[in-house]
């Protein structure tokens, strides 16, 4: 899989959530303006983009350090993102009431910056997937995700001021088959490639 390919879609699998959320902050503000759309985006692409980051840096001293760790990242990746990717399909297909339905209304800066550590901090696990980058890929990397994330979140702020949160349960399960499937590649790509 490219080094591009694998960062969107990684990026797709990781915005999910962040997905949801934004759906219940524009449905908790109907009149929202651009900016303030942007902003939230904003705010949870900055944090898909640092925890990779952070993630690939534990890792990559880790392996700097502890070489005898590294054939073991491919199961941790895979370990992390199948129990992730489970989570989020457990409980988007079991939930009857969305974290998004009890999230509503609760959009001050305090609640944007819990909400972007909250649905990104699954994201810490891709620094396992991508420890063999250089620092300058695994930013570039990064830089995608955050991209992604950014026009996901403000499709789902303006889906939420148009439509409500029924999406948001599709949408966890949408990213845990993402994550999961990406954790297999990672452990495939490995032996058979």
């Amino acid at each position: 899989m490219s080094f591009v390919l694998q960062s969107l879609l990684l990026g797709m699998g990781l915005a999910m959530d962040a997905f949801s959320v934004s759906l219940a902050n524009g449905l908790a503000e109907p009149k929202m303006k651009v900016g303030r759309m942007s902003a939230i985006a904003g705010i949870f692409a900055f944090f898909q983009a640092l925890m990779p980051m952070l993630g690939w840096f534990f890792v990559h001293s880790l392996v700097t350090y502890f070489e005898i760790f590294a054939p073991f990242i491919p199961w941790i990746a895979f370990g992390l993102l199948g129990f992730i990717g489970g989570k989020m399909l457990f409980e988007g297909i079991r939930s009857g009431k969305s974290e998004e339905e009890t999230a509503a209304g609760r959009t001050s800066f305090g609640m944007l910056m819990v909400q972007g550590v909250a649905t990104s901090i699954d994201a810490l696990s891709v620094g396992f997937t991508i420890a063999e980058y250089t620092v300058f890929q695994a930013l570039w990397s990064a830089l995608i995700i955050a991209a992604v994330t950014f026009i996901i979140c403000m499709a789902g702020v303006f889906l939420g001021k148009k439509f409500g949160t029924k999406l948001a349960g599709k949408a966890s399960i949408l990213g845990g088959v993402i994550l999961v499937a990406i954790g297999i590649e990672i452990l495939l790509s490995h032996y058979l490639g």
